[in-house]
């Protein structure tokens, strides 16, 4: 088996042409059947470390690629418009991604990419602002490393189904459209660490209802969530400069005590004191008729999520009750609690 594994990478090989810079590959083209292709990690016994720009653009044949852990850098439109393209697996040591890499890959509907990967390169304006992934209309899930620092402009424009994305927290920037017009979207998971949202990054979303902007957000471009329908924004940290751009005039902004920098409204929306708080000292915390169950206090009308783990360490929480402090104040009680050795218990933003 390693035999005929060995003699299928040497023919593969044979399909590409390329050029060697101080001893390492650029693969700068392909002439192979197309298929499932496994780029070489070496050829004439150098380490291939760069795909070139356009190398497989607009076939019609590949259908899946594995990337080795050699190569460092995807360059410009290497995989754009390739049709039939399902399936993509990125090599561990690939650090950057160029603009419209795989943009237009319309059968693509997974992406993972690595920890190695800091940098989803802007997309170019001077053709039509096409960024890494743009236009993956069938592209449903995506995993992103934690080592990414940018998702350049434009990099998930018009992934129309995607529903939901989880922004590590070494991401410093959100890009300038990079998730614009994702129109089954209902879900973002923003780590701590994001500092700006750029212009229109969340525009056209009209799925989203509701965000939980990270504390480390200290800058919004412009329109970030244009066109969107959200009804609610939860910012777990200062007020940032820009504004949220939503249109619509039923967004109520919330915000968390000891945060500064926020008034009566912000980007014209009315802001309100997120401060639900478990009242541990009153006579409503415990157990009452085979229930364990405590009040919930805290600005009038403000909508929350009760959730119980077993685990705490392994961040594995359940929600229990979704509802809001009518009048200031709520009860909560779990009649399962007697089912678990252990179970604790958190309040969180919708």
């Amino acid at each position: 088996m390693l035999l005929a594994l060995l003699l299928a990478t040497e023919v593969q090989a044979q399909d590409f042409s390329y050029t060697n810079t101080n001893g390492t590959i650029t693969i700068t083209g392909y002439t192979g059947p197309g298929g499932a292709v496994a780029i070489p990690s070496t050829i004439v016994g150098l380490p291939v470390s760069s795909l070139g720009d356009s190398v497989f653009a607009g076939s019609s044949t590949l259908t899946s690629v594995m990337i080795p852990d050699s190569v460092t850098n995807i360059g410009q439109s290497t995989f754009g418009t390739c049709a039939v393209l399902t399936n993509v697996s990125i090599g561990n040591g690939v650090r950057s991604i160029g603009y419209a890499a795989f943009s237009f890959c319309q059968d693509l509907t997974h992406i993972t990419i690595p920890n190695s990967v800091t940098d989803l390169k802007d997309g170019m304006y001077s053709i039509g602002g096409v960024g890494v992934f743009y236009r993956c209309s069938n592209l449903t899930s995506v995993t992103l490393g934690n080592g990414l620092t940018n998702i350049g402009d434009s990099a998930f424009w018009f992934c129309t189904s995607l529903t939901n994305i989880t922004i590590p927290g070494n991401v410093l920037r959100v890009g300038a459209h990079a998730f614009e017009s994702c129109a089954m979207l209902v879900s973002i998971t923003m780590g701590n660490g994001v500092r700006i949202l750029d212009f229109g990054s969340f525009a056209n979303c009209p799925s989203l209802t509701n965000v939980t902007i990270a504390s480390s957000v200290t800058n919004m471009g412009g329109y970030a969530f244009a066109g969107s329908r959200l009804s609610t924004v939860f910012f777990a940290g200062n007020a940032p400069s820009g504004f949220i751009g939503a249109e619509a005039n039923t967004v109520t902004v919330y915000y968390r005590p000891g945060t500064t920098g926020w008034g009566p409204t912000f980007d014209g929306h009315p802001t309100v004191l997120w401060n639900p708080q478990a009242q541990t000292s009153d006579a409503s915390f415990g157990l009452w008729q085979s229930r364990f169950g405590f009040n919930i206090t805290g600005t009038a009308d403000i909508p929350l999520v009760v959730e119980a783990s077993t685990n705490v360490a392994a961040q594995s929480w359940l929600p229990l009750q979704s509802c809001t402090l009518t009048n200031g104040l709520v009860y909560f009680s779990d009649p399962q609690w007697t089912n678990f050795p252990g179970r604790f218990y958190r309040i969180r933003s919708p």
